[in-house]
């Protein structure tokens, strides 16, 4: 039998009740729980206290609360300039059954941010033939290893639809997160921000770090978790019967021969995935009785992929 989910979201009659709003955050975390898959719906970001909320998952909270996205009241401002590419859009949530507004969200991008601003050179040539004023070397960590790329500047109007987009769906998350309150159950969009101010290496996610090598020289630790970036040699499990019945646990192994222990089998599906594409992962884990406790896992490539796709 399919569960309900109760729409307790309205912006008009008389305010919410201590429980239904209780109740509205319960409701985003079941489905979180039910039909969320992480790297896919949501992330999770070492060091942040609550999982990053993407596109995909946000239309899975607005199709639980009946909330439909108006595309004709969207508002778009160009905020652009010969060598720059900026929009701001703003996102209206209206209630399905009634028509009413509930909320607006407001995104903006830019050409100017690093992850569209710069590509690689097509050749050598192009590189040096590229006036010095727009070409640079920059140091970036690559597949876990520092190393000092060339790089050209992007033509703004090449990802003028890119950006276009990444504001819609910035804006999307943050209407989602503003008309649900499910902001008590996620950060915003993180993957977004500017780099540096979510410790970003330039491809929108989380900092690369050598597990051996944190602030200090030691494992980076924060409410009593502990962060490492590792690249995945081997993935394993065991079955075995409880008292609660069956289970399975995974063992990730990372090339320094490091282990690292789950139940969950979507943690095990993002290692897979990282050692399969030969790209680190990001993980946190806690050091337990019988090892290293794997809390989140998430595979160190850009959720949103190179200029041109909407990611």
């Amino acid at each position: 039998m399919q569960e309900h989910y109760p729409t307790t979201i309205r912006r008009d009659g008389p305010p919410l009740t201590a429980e239904e709003v209780k109740a509205q955050v319960q409701v985003i975390q079941k489905i979180m729980k039910a039909v969320m898959i992480e790297g896919r719906h949501f992330g999770t970001i070492p060091g942040t206290p609550k999982p990053t909320l993407y596109k995909p998952g946000s239309e899975k909270i607005l199709t639980t609360f009946h909330i439909g996205v108006d595309p004709s009241g969207d508002s778009v401002t160009d905020l652009s300039t010969p060598d720059e590419i900026r929009y701001r859009v703003a996102v209206r949530g209206f209630g399905m059954a009634t028509g009413a507004l509930l909320g607006v969200g407001i995104g903006e991008c830019s050409s100017n941010e690093e992850k569209y601003k710069w590509r690689k050179p097509v050749c050598e040539e192009e590189f040096n033939e590229t006036p010095e004023d727009r070409r640079r070397e920059v140091w970036k960590n690559v597949k876990g290893k520092v190393e000092k790329l060339k790089q050209v500047r992007t033509q703004p109007a090449d990802v003028a639809n890119t950006i276009l987009k990444m504001a819609k769906k910035r804006a999307q998350i943050d209407m989602t997160l503003t008309v649900t309150a499910a902001s008590d159950v996620f950060d915003q969009d993180l993957e977004d921000l500017p780099e540096g101010m979510a410790g970003e290496t330039g491809n929108g996610k989380a900092p690369l770090k050598d597990p051996k090598k944190k602030e200090g020289g030691k494992a980076g630790t924060e409410n009593g978790l502990e962060s490492a970036t590792i690249n995945v040699a081997d993935i394993t499990f065991k079955d075995g019967s409880g008292a609660k019945g069956p289970w399975r646990k995974y063992t990730i192994t990372d090339t320094e021969k490091n282990t690292y222990g789950t139940f969950s089998e979507s943690l095990a599906v993002e290692a897979k995935k990282a050692k399969d594409s030969g790209a680190p992962a990001n993980i946190t884990f806690k050091k337990g009785k019988y090892g290293n406790d794997l809390e989140s896992l998430e595979v160190a490539v850009p959720e949103e992929k190179e200029p041109g796709g909407e990611g």
